[in-house]
């Protein structure tokens, strides 16, 4: 899974480079999961979501153009309900805001040290 030269607290390239996609789609609460040691699926999981099957697709089509590497899997597209895309280290996991809190993916993997990934557009206000 993860590279030799990699130190406990790296974050893959390809980590960041997914999120920032996700983020450009307006997805929600974007998450990295540091599952390194906790199991032998993969290194990371990236865990968002989205209210509607359309903004759903638009953040699966922007990860997937976006990134050099094609996913080894891809799970879900046509349902968009969760969205799986496996880059073998990194999982992203694109999930319907409701899926996403029924199945509570972070709440299997609570002993695992996270990583928020957030907007750093600058937002404007009316006033």
């Amino acid at each position: 899974m993860s590279n030799s030269t990699d130190s406990p607290n790296s974050i893959p390239e390809l980590l960041t480079q997914i999120a920032e996609l996700a983020l450009t789609k307006k997805a929600e609460t974007v998450v990295g999961i540091d599952v390194r040691g906790l199991t032998g699926i993969t290194d990371f999981f990236l865990i968002c979501s989205a209210d509607t099957e359309p903004q759903i697709k638009a953040i699966v089509d922007s990860i997937r153009r976006g990134t050099p590497h094609k996913p080894w899997h891809l799970e879900g597209y046509e349902n968009s309900a969760w969205v799986l895309l496996d880059y073998i280290d990194v999982v992203v996991h694109v999930f319907k805001t409701e899926e996403r809190c029924y199945y509570g993916l972070e709440k299997l993997w609570a002993d695992a040290p996270t990583i928020p990934f957030e907007d750093e557009t600058p937002k404007t206000t009316t006033e």
